[in-house]
């Protein structure tokens, strides 16, 4: 049954508060936008403020998303599309036009409104934490020796700056503050408790590493929270990849370290054995892999070669695997006067 328009009374299917649409739409203002919308950017990170959030972001899209947030549609209307027309006055102010296609009962109108989107400076809450040296776990790595070697440092560290990294991907609040060389180790200050405590649980995995972690109240939160910051120490092993080892009194080449425990290959028959978690303290470093020394290979046999002995120049037979590749150089070490070859 057709209606009618209260207002102009043309017979109509379809009116909106009693109006037909003509009437309806007659001097109505569809949509509005305030005289101006503010915009924050962090000046550290480039972020922008979007629905309480910062988040890397075009400053075009940005800018063009701020106006449409602050868009006032009357309530008679549903908000079908829109497309922005952005033109700069200053590095800082941008006159910003939203055109619309509104719904309306069974009809579409296009409307549009203009504002002046302010951009603005600012620091996010990341970066004002980072550029405040603020942290909440400290990881001290340490080791049984009585220093870390720059080389053992560097390869730590470089699997914390890694861990790290990838952590960040997902979640910003993932950083490090600082590093501090301290006497017997390092000092790496995180930005949160749970990354350090993942980090402690990784390194104490790979390097079968002694663990610990002690806490201390430093303060509350603006809702009354007790605030800690966590201390975690990873106490390295003596042992390392690649270094000869004394386990019983026999010597073999340690070729394994995870969580559960290690492997080790005999120097006297290259037979491997596994050593369980527990057992590993047992492991006594006998030489480095750093300080085993290089022989001259001159000639070869199967399960057998000779080598010049790299002190006095004399020639040695020495056992190797039957089924190992010899270049023309070998590692190996000096046990009670007498070479062995160490596997590579």
């Amino acid at each position: 049954m057709n209606g009618f328009c209260v207002e102009c009374g043309v017979s109509t299917e379809h009116t909106v508060n009693g109006l037909c649409m003509t009437c309806f739409l007659k001097d109505r203002m569809l949509v509005s936008l305030p005289d101006h919308v503010d915009l924050f950017v962090c000046t550290s990170c480039g972020q922008f403020l979007w629905r309480g959030e910062y988040q890397s972001m075009a400053p075009e899209k940005a800018i063009s998303l701020s106006a449409k947030f602050a868009l006032n549609i009357i309530k008679e209307a549903k908000l079908v599309s829109s497309t922005s027309t952005i033109v700069p006055r200053d590095n800082y102010n941008y006159a910003v036009t939203v055109n619309c296609k509104l719904a309306i009962a069974d009809f579409e109108a296009d409307a549009s409104a203009s504002t002046i989107v302010r951009v603005k400076n600012t620091v996010c809450k990341i970066c004002s934490r980072r550029t405040g040296n603020y942290y909440e776990a400290i990881l001290q790595i340490r080791t049984s020796e009585k220093t870390l070697s720059q080389e053992m440092q560097d390869e730590v560290l470089e699997k914390v700056e890694r861990f790290v990294d990838d952590a960040a991907t997902t979640n910003p609040n993932a950083f490090i503050t600082k590093m501090e060389i301290v006497p017997g180790g390092v000092d790496v200050y995180l930005s949160m408790i749970a990354l350090g405590r993942e980090l402690t649980k990784e390194l104490g995995d790979i390097y079968c590493a002694e663990t610990d972690e002690s806490s201390k109240l430093v303060g509350q939160t603006r809702d009354g929270q007790d605030m800690y910051r966590v201390s975690y120490l990873v106490r390295l092993p003596e042992f390392h990849l690649g270094d000869v080892v004394r386990y019983g009194k026999k010597y073999y080449l340690l070729t394994r370290v995870s969580n559960s425990g290690g492997k080790i290959k005999s120097l006297n028959n290259f037979a491997d054995m596994t050593v369980r978690r527990p057992n590993m303290p047992e492991l006594k470093v006998y030489a480095k892999s750093t300080e085993l020394e290089t022989a001259d290979v001159i000639s070869q046999s199967s399960g057998e070669i000779q080598v010049m002995d790299p002190t006095n120049y004399s020639v040695k037979d020495i056992l190797v695997p039957r089924d190992a590749v010899i270049g023309d150089t070998v590692k190996v070490v000096r046990i009670d006067g007498i070479l062995y070859y160490v596997p590579q």
